[in-house]
C-alpha cells in the first residue's frame, strides 16, 4: 500500500483533485471579503498569472483565466484516467493520507528550511514568525488566511510548474543543456525569483539577507517536493505552513 499511495497520489486524479478544495476556498474568501480599505485584496501571483487575460478580455480576464484553469485540470485528470484505465479507482481515504502528510511537512518545513538557512548564513534561526509567512501590512485574519491559501496554490502553479517548467524547457531546447542541469539551473534561478517576489509592491516584505535566503532554500524545497510528490501536496504544504504561521 505504501508503495502504491506514493506513486497514485503524484497523479493528477489524485493531485489535482486533491489541489481542488484548496482553489475553491481561496476563491471564496476572496469573494466574500468585504469591500473597502482592504477590499480587493489577491495573492500576487494570483494576480500576475491574470494580467494577460485581463488586458486581452477585461473584466471578462479573471472569469477566462479561471475557466481555462479549471479547463486544463479536468483534461489532465481525463488523461490521466485514460492512460491508466487498469488502475483503481480513487480511493477517498487517501485524500486523508495526503492531506496528513501535507501538514506534517509543513510542520517539518520550518525547521529544515530555517536550520539550513542559519547554517548557511552563519546566524542563529530566528523565530518562525519572520520567516516565510503573509505580511500584516494593515491586514485583518481573514485577508491573510486567503492569501496563504492563495500563496499555496497560486505560487505553486507559478513559480513551480510554470517558472521552472519554462526556464528547464529554455535550458534544454535553447541553450542545448542536458535535462538534469538545465532542470538543476531552471530550479536555482526560479527560488531567486521566487524569494524576491515576496518583496515586491505595497504588501511586499522589508528586503532582509536571512529572509531572502530563507525563502530561496523554500524555491528549491518546494520544487523539489512538486517533482518527488506532485502539485496537489506541494500546494497544500506551502498553504498549511502560511496557515500555521497566522495561527501561531
Amino acid at each position: 500500500m505504501t508503495s502504491a499511495y506514493f506513486q497514485a497520489s503524484r497523479a493528477p486524479r489524485y493531485s489535482l483533485l486533491f489541489a481542488l478544495p484548496l482553489l475553491l476556498l481561496y476563491q471564496v474568501l476572496a469573494a466574500a471579503l468585504p469591500a473597502g480599505a482592504q477590499g480587493g485584496v489577491r495573492n500576487g501571483a494570483d494576480v500576475l498569472l491574470q494580467l494577460l487575460f485581463v488586458s486581452i478580455a477585461g473584466p471578462w480576464g479573471p472569469r477566462l483565466f479561471m475557466l481555462l484553469l479549471i479547463a486544463a485540470g479536468v483534461w489532465l485528470v481525463a488523461r490521466d484516467f485514460r492512460k491508466n484505465r487498469t488502475a483503481a479507482p480513487p480511493r477517498p481515504g487517501w485524500f486523508g493520507v495526503m492531506l496528513v502528510e501535507s501538514f506534517a511537512l509543513a510542520l517539518a518545513f520550518g525547521i529544515v528550511v530555517g536550520g539550513l538557512t542559519a547554517a548557511l548564513l552563519g546566524e542563529p534561526m530566528p523565530p518562525l514568525a519572520v520567516q516565510s509567512g503573509p505580511t500584516p501590512y494593515g491586514l485583518d485574519r481573514p485577508t491573510m488566511l486567503m492569501l496563504s491559501l492563495g500563496a499555496g496554490i497560486y505560487e505553486e502553479l507559478l513559480f513551480r510548474v510554470l517558472l521552472v517548467g519554462v526556464l528547464a524547457w529554455l535550458g534544454h531546447r535553447v541553450l542545448g543543456w542536458r535535462p538534469v542541469p538545465a532542470g538543476v539551473a531552471a530550479t536555482l534561478v526560479g527560488a531567486l525569483i521566487f524569494s524576491a517576489f515576496h518583496y515586491i509592491g505595497p504588501f511586499g516584505d522589508r528586503l532582509e539577507v536571512y529572509s531572502f535566503v530563507f525563502r530561496a532554500i523554500a524555491g528549491v524545497f518546494f520544487s523539489g517536493l512538486y517533482l518527488l510528490r506532485g502539485f496537489g501536496i506541494t500546494a497544500w504544504t506551502h498553504a498549511l505552513y502560511d496557515v500555521l504561521l497566522l495561527f501561531r
